[in-house]
């Protein structure tokens, strides 16, 4: 979590429209690491003050009228990462890791359903966290986990080998085996990043840093 002092709080408090917005702050909570939308709540001076003092979002319940850390029952925490106030001092973006889903009916947020459309990106932290999942998976059950079991060795050697697959394809100019050889590519990539306890998060991590 991003560290903050308890002057830092005040100041960021002290930003806050709080007559606009009649004393309770909407606080939209957001992914740290895919970006994807989790749900909204409110909070007052005091739920603030106690997110970041503990690091566990907190918001201000209108049903229940006190306090209410999210998670408190259920264990699913959200830890905060940072909090960010928008343009006009009436919004806040609550950016955490969550424990376990979000949304009380059991989905990964508060907007789960048929008619969701996920980003690219969260559908690919999704899929790099079922990567995870296979590491400790039966070999027998799925490619993935047989991968696993073979070791470091071979799963590199998978990168090298698609690799050249995806130069051979853009050599050719076939562009619809160009994308099925990537696809390969980034499979097997992410499975060696998981297989070196590290994650796609660490490559886009250095790739800003490059660019600054």
């Amino acid at each position: 979590m991003d560290q903050f002092s308890s002057t830092d709080v005040t100041a960021l408090s002290k930003r806050i429209d709080w007559e606009k917005v009649d004393g309770l702050v909407p606080a939209i909570v957001q992914d740290y690491q895919s970006s994807q939308v989790l749900m909204m709540g409110y909070m007052n001076p005091a739920a603030l003050d106690k997110t970041v003092q503990t690091g566990h979002v907190t918001f201000f319940s209108r049903t229940k009228e006190r306090l209410w850390t999210k998670g408190e029952t259920s264990g699913h925490v959200l830890k905060l990462e940072n909090i960010a106030l928008d343009c006009d001092n009436d919004t806040l973006l609550v950016k955490v890791n969550p424990v376990g889903p979000t949304c009380h009916t059991g989905t990964t947020t508060c907007w789960d359903g048929d008619q969701q459309q996920e980003s690219q990106m969260v559908w690919l932290h999704q899929l790099e966290q079922l990567l995870a999942e296979r590491k400790h998976a039966d070999p027998d059950s799925s490619y993935t986990a047989n991968l696993y079991a073979r070791g470091t060795k071979r799963i590199s050697q998978k990168v090298g080998e698609e690799g050249v697959e995806v130069a051979l394809a853009a050599t050719s100019g076939d562009k619809a085996e160009l994308v099925c050889e990537s696809a390969d590519l980034i499979y097997h990539l992410l499975v060696l990043l998981q297989d070196q306890g590290l994650s796609f998060n660490d490559v886009i991590n250095k790739l800003k840093e490059r660019h600054k």
